[in-house]
């Protein structure tokens, strides 16, 4: 069998005359084939091309550009850490190859193609440019036909299998390999092996369908670059347009300002165009993440930065785009923020808003079923929902201040303000004591930001401040009206701490203070959408209950309020507190948004995934999966699964959401109690446990507990139902599950090979930094995986004593699974050790060998944590960069480059 190297990277496997053939037909159109093209790198390029920037003007952008001077196909940077050597530019013109040493590396967004910083400069040599995400406005585009072309990407690693011949990558060997596998689209992601037989020439002549989410991309045709106005190339047709926008200008600053982009959507009504807004500020490092992320799934130009200037410039731009969505990516304050700038630009019809919810609380997201905070699910789900989502409306209230006249002048509290912090609201607006205790937790963070650093110490923040209590009378002076009535004896006789005015079902962080639907038969039912207020009174003991599933004291419901206060009394909005002066203040409805709620999905029912018909009763077996194996494990389902320990079987209807199996979960419990156990473990599952989706190609993920009502069991399981338990202490080890329905004999020690005993040789060597001796024994037979009676390996031991040539002699020498063994005593892993005790040359060893940094003690501490608790904060904050870019390999693992 012969292999002919062809143009395009790949070899052609077969008769030397066949092969010809396949070149001839390449080569009569190949200038042309390949100008159309992403793979314009395979063509030899004598000098640079006039597209790009010069080498002195070059920069390395990590942002998308919106001037006048971005660059058609430009890269959008980013520092990674990913492993291998393989610089996308070649071997011929890596610099990190000429110099023989390792360099810095940056990955693209866009393209997720990756190369050493130095070697950025040489892309443009190969003449390899990014998708191109906008198109220009000159004549000679407008006669073009607009469509997208794909851009394709070489890859040493590819997921899946080829489109033509539907044959897999060979994953496994192209990840050590420097032979080139695949051929891949951005925009579509489909991808071919990297030979004639299976991406032929019609692959680059064809237009781009722009893949499975082509209804919420944003094309890059629909986005021009125009040139400024008062360029002098342009024509007199052009100046008559210039003229007009400048005798526009009359009308306001923001309509006759030249902008360098455009939008000019093609009518499409199958189409939901889809704006993201991301605050990188919440949930952590999530923000980052998921921005890189959205940008290789759309295009970049529709992924917005919000601490890069608001949503306002970008909303302006697409305000004619038909059927547009916006996610918003953040907590509830990110949606109050951009609901008010559209409030602002008055978009008829407003576009419907879905969330992605970051950080904690996330109340609004809750009641629209987008859950209480982002975990794991894949992106690419999230896009399918926000495009299935059902448009639903969203009260909005606006609140109006004046001064009270009437209040006592002798008892002004100077430090009061004279202006609530918001003047609408989405969620609620309370006083009292919950406001005084979020008051004041900002106060005191202000003052001290240092003491507010951790999300535990903030909580203890809380519970301190709310011990105090704060008593909430009608004493304070307060008279509110409710469409008239006056609810002040109702407060008399409840005396209460915190008076709330709620406009959706959730309240701090997930609680229902209004209770559940179906316990207030007196009252209508509560909704977002009904024009109506609850008025709902809090007692210490009623605020206590409310994380227990208690409830307030209801009051009344309400179109309009009226309070008077003849005292500064604390307040919030939406989370935001301040204390107001005396004061009246009008509550009445502002408005009504459109949202998208995310819906049941529906899509495999009424079919199982192997096109079968539903039972009446479905007979599923139900595993669960600890943190531990979770996070070791998350990429590779088959080991996962083994790591599972049978729990029982449960017999639900066929068309059972996840709420209702978790009753039958919850009750196989309770039976398990008895003197026969239906549990296979006697070990219960944690308050904290979740659903797994494991029907995924790639990997598992978490399933909200607030989403379980939108969830089949046949849409997140086939055979078996898998459940993660936080608090589950593992008692196996992988491979050992046994088979149904047999009892599981549940030792009181975990089972464990190669247990050491306490006077190892290889262990006092590592105990006592004595590396020669250490590197005899090993020679000599001794294993590097042993590990002593507490389950600490020799890792452990090493790290313990500083020895830096023994955690480099092991890390080089043992299977990688020893950088995450945890220890029995407090789940500490190697990291955790070396960040507690401030090592810092051997954190760095362990982290570039590959070990979690997401992984967590028993304590719940991360190594970053460790750091921070031995007072080292440049470790602290390298650990934290570092598990930044391990959260973005994984993401790359998801999307399959």
């Amino acid at each position: 069998m012969e292999h002919t190297h062809t143009p395009l990277g790949g070899r052609i496997h077969g008769n030397s005359i066949h092969s010809t053939v396949f070149l001839w037909i390449i080569f009569l159109s190949f200038r042309k084939a390949i100008a159309k093209s992403g793979l314009q790198h395979l063509v030899a390029q004598p000098t640079p091309p006039l597209a790009l920037r010069s080498d002195s003007d070059r920069e390395i952008r990590s942002t998308v550009d919106w001037s006048e001077a971005a660059v058609y196909g430009e890269h959008i940077w980013f520092e990674t850490n990913v492993s291998g050597d393989f610089c996308y530019v070649g071997e011929q013109n890596c610099v990190a190859k000429m110099l023989q040493k390792p360099l810095s590396k940056r990955k693209c967004a866009a393209c997720k193609i990756v190369v050493h910083t130095p070697c950025i400069e040489q892309l443009e040599k190969i003449n390899f440019r990014c998708k191109p995400s906008f198109r220009e406005s000159g004549s000679r585009n407008v006669r073009e036909p607009t469509v997208v072309r794909h851009h394709w990407v070489h890859r040493r690693r590819q997921e899946g299998k080829c489109r033509q011949c539907g044959k897999g990558f060979q994953q496994k060997f192209a990840f050590h390999s420097k032979e080139i596998v695949a051929i891949s689209c951005s925009w579509c992601k489909q991808a071919y092996h990297s030979k004639v037989s299976c991406f032929m020439l019609q692959h680059i002549e064809e237009p781009c369908s722009l893949g499975a989410h082509a209804a919420v991309v944003i094309p890059p045709t629909w986005i021009l670059r125009v040139r400024h106005p008062q360029n002098p190339l342009k024509s007199s047709k052009k100046k008559k347009r210039t003229s007009f926008r400048r005798k526009s200008s009359k009308k306001g600053p923001e309509e006759g300002r030249w902008k360098p982009f455009v939008i000019k959507p093609v009518p499409a009504p199958l189409m939901k165009p889809l704006l993201v807004f991301v605050n990188p500020k919440s949930g952590g490092n999530q923000g980052t993440k998921i921005i890189q992320s959205f940008m290789w799934y759309l295009n970049p130009r529709q992924v917005f930065d919000l601490s890069q200037g608001g949503p306002k410039e970008a909303l302006e731009m697409y305000r004619k785009v038909h059927n547009l969505r916006i996610l918003a990516c953040g907590g509830d304050g990110t949606v109050g923020w951009i609901l008010s700038i559209l409030d602002q630009l008055r978009l008829n019809p407003p576009p419907p808003v879905a969330i992605l919810p970051l950080g904690t609380g996330n109340d609004l997201a809750r009641t629209l079923n987008w859950g209480g905070g982002y975990t794991d699910e894949p992106l690419s789900k999230i896009l399918s929902h926000v495009e299935e989502g059902e448009i639903v409306q969203l009260d909005r209230w606006s609140l109006q201040v004046e001064p009270n006249p009437e209040a006592n002048a002798e008892e002004k509290d100077e430090t009061a303000a004279d202006k609530l912090p918001l003047d609408v609201f989405n969620n609620y607006f309370s006083l009292g004591f919950d406001a005084r205790v979020t008051l004041e937790f900002h106060e005191s963070r202000e003052a001290n930001p240092e003491k507010f650093n951790s999300r535990f110490r903030n909580k203890m923040f809380y519970a301190g401040v709310s011990s105090l209590g704060c008593p909430f009378t009608a004493q304070l002076g307060i008279v509110p009206l409710c469409d008239g009535t006056d609810l002040t004896p109702k407060i008399q006789d409840l005396k209460p701490q915190c008076l709330v005015f709620l406009n959706i079902p959730r309240y701090c962080a997930g609680t229902m203070p209004w209770g559940n639907p179906g316990e207030h038969h007196d009252f209508e039912p509560q909704r977002h959408d009904d024009g109506c207020l609850e008025v709902i009174g809090f007692t210490m003991t009623s605020l206590a209950a409310l994380q227990v599933g208690g409830h307030g004291e209801r009051l009344h419901q309400c179109r309009e309020v009226l309070l008077t206060t003849s005292k500064a009394i604390p307040m919030q909005v939406d989370g935001e507190p301040c204390k107001l002066g005396a004061s009246c203040i009008r509550i009445s409805l502002r408005n009504q948004a459109n949202m998208v709620q995310k819906t049941k999905r529906r899509n495999s029912m009424p079919l199982l995934n192997d096109q079968q018909p539903i039972p009446e009763r479905l007979r599923i077996r139900v595993s669960r999966i600890g943190m531990h194996d979770y996070e070791a494990l998350h990429y590779d389902k088959e080991k996962l699964k083994e790591a599972s320990v049978p729990l029982g079987i449960i017999v639900v209807p066929g068309d059972s959401d996840l709420e209702i199996c978790r009753t039958h979960i919850e009750r196989l419990q309770e039976e398990g109690d008895g003197a026969k156990p239906k549990t296979l473990s006697c070990q219960k599952l944690s308050p904290k446990w979740c659903f797994l989706d494991s029907t995924t190609a790639d990997r598992f993920y978490r399933i909200d507990r607030a989403q379980e009502h939108l969830n089949y069991v046949t849409e997140i399981s086939q055979d078996e139902l898998f459940v993660l338990d936080p608090e589950l202490v593992r008692t196996q080890t992988v491979g050992t599950s046994p088979a149904m329905p047999d009892l599981v004999d549940v030792p009181s020690t975990p089972i464990r090979q190669n247990v050491a005993l306490p006077d190892d040789a290889l262990i006092d060597a590592a105990k006592n930094n004595d590396f020669h001796k250490f590197k005899e024994l090993h020679k000599a037979g001794k294993d590097l995986m042993m590990r002593d009676q507490t389950g600490q390996t020799v890792l452990h031991h090493a790290v313990k004593s500083g020895s830096k040539e023994i955690v480099k002699y092991i890390i080089e020498n043992a299977p990688a699974e020893i950088l995450d063994v945890a220890e029995e005593e407090n789940g500490e892993t190697v990291l955790h050790q070396a960040a507690a005790l401030r090592q810092r040359t051997i954190c760095h060893y362990i982290v570039e060998a590959g070990a979690s940094l997401m992984k967590t003690d028993l304590q719940g501490d991360t190594p970053k944590h460790r750091a921070e608790k031995a007072n080292d904060p440049d470790l602290a904050a390298y650990l934290e960069n570092r598990q930044h870019y391990q959260m973005i390999q994984r993401e790359d693992q998801e999307t399959a480059v």
